[in-house]
């Protein structure tokens, strides 16, 4: 029997506890939760294991020095944004004021910078390596890929997620970014074909990718 997931809520009210309170001390945990210190230092070494929090030894007046828990930067990450609410309202006020255009030029230079970013992993590299690489960037992103391929050769590279969702489902040019973002990393010798898009109501993104017959 598996006793972890009952201990999984306590932990996240550790967190929420201190995000809200601030930093804590093993004996303030186990009065605002009701369980014992024992309990709390499990719950404790879980989450410092995970780099979600930190402690520090601090000296007092009177007594011994007490340990205090902290929410580490990685723990930023558990707690709700809103980066695509304001992604959509800065490029709407962009596009009311410089026309869709200028909108269009932004998604063109994070094309151009991702590709910078990318390129040293594909050079000198086969079709079918340069797919593993790109499938794992695009995972590593968030994408939630699955690559295939087929008897032929013939490479499938599905997006089950998209970050940008929010953002390309009213700003489709987004799309044809990745798409021409991919044919380039991927270089002249292969033809990259998306036949499925999360954006335009398909259930995931999908790539169909092939090596070109040389001529």
């Amino acid at each position: 029997m598996n006793h972890q997931e009952p201990d999984v809520p306590t932990r996240k009210v550790i967190v929420t506890l201190l995000k809200t309170k601030g930093p804590q001390s093993v004996g303030e945990l186990s009065r605002q939760l009701g369980i014992t210190e024992m309990a709390v230092r499990r719950h404790l070494n879980t989450l410092e294991r995970d780099s979600l929090i930190e402690s520090k030894l601090v000296r007092q007046a009177m007594g011994r020095p007490t340990h205090l828990y902290s929410l580490a930067p990685a723990a930023d990450d558990l707690f709700p944004k809103k980066y695509q609410h304001l992604t959509l309202d800065l490029l709407e006020e962009l596009e009311a004021i410089a026309g869709q255009q200028q909108v269009d030029l932004l998604f063109e230079r994070r094309k151009e910078r991702l590709i910078g970013r990318y390129e040293d992993r594909m050079k000198g590299k086969p079709l079918a390596d340069k797919v593993r690489e790109l499938a794992d960037i695009q995972h590593a992103n968030g994408y939630m890929v699955n690559l295939e391929t087929t008897e032929n050769g013939v490479f499938l590279l599905q997006e089950h997620n998209c970050p940008i969702s929010q953002v390309a489902n009213q700003y489709t040019y987004a799309c044809s970014c990745e798409l021409a973002m991919f044919q380039d990393l991927l270089g002249s010798g292969a033809a990259v074909e998306r036949t499925e898009c999360l954006a335009k109501g398909g259930n995931k993104c999908t790539y169909v990718i092939q090596q070109l017959e040389e001529r």
